[in-house]
């Protein structure tokens, strides 16, 4: 088992760094590099948010479906005069509602686990590099720079992935799910 791990480890540093290398000029390669383990990072966290929410789609309509009929039922009531009966099911469809909220914000929260990794990796492989800021004697090392390619390549993805074969679904699931959250929200507000 031990064998099989330092296998795939020595595996993935060496597709890493081919990303690195390609360019031919050092510098060049850096940012090549960094770009493309940024993009990786973004389409493993975006792959696993994926399989999470299709993993779990039972669970996570079965919270829609107890929003939606709590509160139709919290409206009935309310129309009937039965404020005591309004009030518990619109708590209890608030309660359902924030249960969805943070399920979805936890797999939000979800596609950023690719981060520490590249991180560690770039650690291992860069920790001695320092980039020359804009102001004299300031510095930057790989973090700085992972970070801000990492924040390129999500605003990247999040514009070409409703155009993707298998990110598409993905994006329509959760749009609908995000639309049940404002249709609850507005009707609440």
């Amino acid at each position: 088992m031990q064998g099989l791990l330092v296998y795939l480890i020595d595996w993935i540093d060496g597709f890493l760094i081919f990303f690195y290398r390609v360019p031919g000029d050092p510098l060049v390669g850096f940012f090549f590099g960094t770009i493309m383990l940024s993009f990786f990072s973004v389409l493993a966290g975006e792959f696993t948010l994926s399989l999470a929410i299709r993993f779990n789609r039972p669970y996570l309509d079965e919270m829609s479906r107890e929003i939606n009929e709590t509160e139709k039922l919290s409206v009935v009531a309310y129309n009937a005069g039965d404020k005591d009966s309004y009030k518990a099911l619109n708590k209890q469809a608030t309660d359902a509602w924030g249960k969805h909220f943070f399920t979805m914000a936890a797999y939000s929260a979800g596609i950023l686990w690719p981060i520490p990794f590249a991180l560690g990796w770039m650690q291992y492989r860069f920790a001695e590099i320092r980039f020359p800021f804009l102001f004299s004697g300031w510095t930057v090392n790989y973090f700085i720079i992972f970070l801000v390619c990492y924040v390129l390549m999500r605003i990247f993805f999040a514009k070409i992935k409703r155009k993707l074969p298998y990110f598409k679904g993905v994006h329509q699931t959760l749009l609908g799910y995000e639309q049940e959250n404002l249709d609850y929200r507005s009707r609440e507000g």
